[in-house]
């Protein structure tokens, strides 16, 4: 049974699953702005370790998302309740396995748990890679 946002209409699998209600924000700033407080300093901080890596690079929101470009998608980020969601895709998750451990990952996904410090070298690695290779989201 698909369960109904009150707030924007939207359906989903899941009873109160999380989402964003509204209209997408336009840019990376506007995106950290309207996340909880306690998120945004992991999102800012995120956002400088993909920056000092990838300064070419063009920052826009994608798929709802800060999303750093170069005439195609090369890493995403986004804040949940508990944790940064990572996506340089699945070929990036396999390469960096090892310096992954202890981190939770799906195909394509890493997450970034509030309660830990940032990988912020790591995360700089994974752009890197990702923009160097051209293996993307």
């Amino acid at each position: 049974m698909m369960w109904t946002c009150p707030e924007c209409g939207r359906s989903f699998k899941r009873r109160n699953q999380g989402h964003y209600c509204g209209k997408a924000p336009e840019t990376i700033d506007a995106y950290i702005a309207a996340q909880p407080e306690e998120a945004r300093q992991y999102l800012k901080a995120v956002r400088s370790a993909i920056r000092q890596v990838l300064p070419e690079a063009e920052e826009k929101i994608s798929w709802s998302m800060p999303t750093f470009w170069n005439k195609h998608n090369i890493i995403q980020f986004a804040g949940f309740k508990k944790h940064i969601g990572l996506y340089p895709g699945p070929e990036a998750v396999e390469t960096f396995a090892e310096r992954l451990k202890g981190y939770k990952t799906s195909k394509g996904t890493i997450q970034l748990p509030y309660d830990k410090p940032l990988p912020l070298a790591l995360i700089g690695d994974i752009a890197r890679w990702c923009y160097e290779t051209g293996k993307h989201p």
